[in-house]
């Protein structure tokens, strides 16, 4: 069965010690962070020292910020990617494997009225790959990875599926750039999702799990089986990361995580 992590905004506790008692109990075995802008990931790091002293394991970061790497705005970028050279380094100060990203999120969307961005896809994609390359060589020097996160035609123009990504990041030509996949989105993009993640398995550094409807495995028409057994196909090795909007009370919603996708990879 793949390790499992669950992201600390949906573990119950006012520190990371706590959250970690309850994910342990529930059968998680690890957490993934959550990063900010405005450096405040950075400033946490006596905050993440301390936990992993008490064996805290904190393998992964997902980042929350305003703008990302494929922003319109070129001031927007190098700041986006500032933070996340910054976020890099803390992941590896902690022991961790690395820091996940999408190309934009909220920015823009082809599906959306006025349809048409004021870049053309030329334009995305040096702009994408300039950022890429940067934050790989950054990642690759402190011996940690960056993960390109796909997300759906409503919330980003340019990268939605897993192929998509997978060019992406074979284009760098570094191994410090790999794929993350979520099944929400992928529920979403994919005509098959599990084909898909068997499509990309040599890229893919990651998976982030939720429902058809974002809310917790088990709760939507996703094929579990079929995309646990992929994965297993694919000699995924990374951890399977909740991130969701939990159904039901929320500390009963995680806790039942673990449980059903044991039952689901059989």
């Amino acid at each position: 069965m793949f390790a499992l992590a669950c992201q600390e905004q949906l573990l119950p506790g006012d520190t990371l010690e706590r959250k970690w008692e309850f994910a342990t109990a529930n059968g998680y075995s690890a957490i993934e962070l959550r990063g900010r802008g405005d450096l405040a990931f950075r400033d946490r790091l006596p905050e993440l020292r301390r936990a992993a002293a008490h064996g805290v394991v904190m393998p992964t970061v997902c980042v929350e910020m305003a703008h990302f790497l494929g922003a319109f705005d070129a001031e927007l970028r190098r700041d986006a990617i500032a933070q996340l050279r910054s976020q890099l380094s803390v992941v590896a100060d902690i022991g961790g494997r690395g820091v996940m990203t999408p190309a934009t999120y909220g920015m823009f969307s082809r599906r959306l009225p006025p349809f048409e961005p004021p870049r053309s896809p030329e334009e995305d994609r040096e702009v994408l790959l300039a950022g890429l390359a940067e934050l790989g060589e950054h990642a690759a020097r402190e011996g940690v990875r960056l993960y390109l996160e796909p997300l759906n035609r409503y919330e980003d123009h340019m990268v939605n599926r897993l192929d998509q990504a997978a060019e992406l990041v074979r284009a760098t030509g570094l191994d410090s750039v790999q794929v993350a996949a979520d099944t929400y989105h992928m529920n979403i993009e994919e005509d098959d999702p599990a084909a898909a993640l068997l499509a990309v398995a040599p890229y893919l550094g990651h998976v982030q799990v939720s429902e058809s409807n974002r809310c917790q495995p088990g709760t939507g028409h996703l094929d579990w089986p079929a995309v646990l057994g992929a994965l297993a196909a694919a000699g995924y090795d990374g951890y399977l990361a909740l991130e969701c909007r939990p159904r039901g009370e929320p500390a009963a919603a995680v806790a039942a995580v673990p449980t059903f996708l044991r039952r689901a990879a059989g």
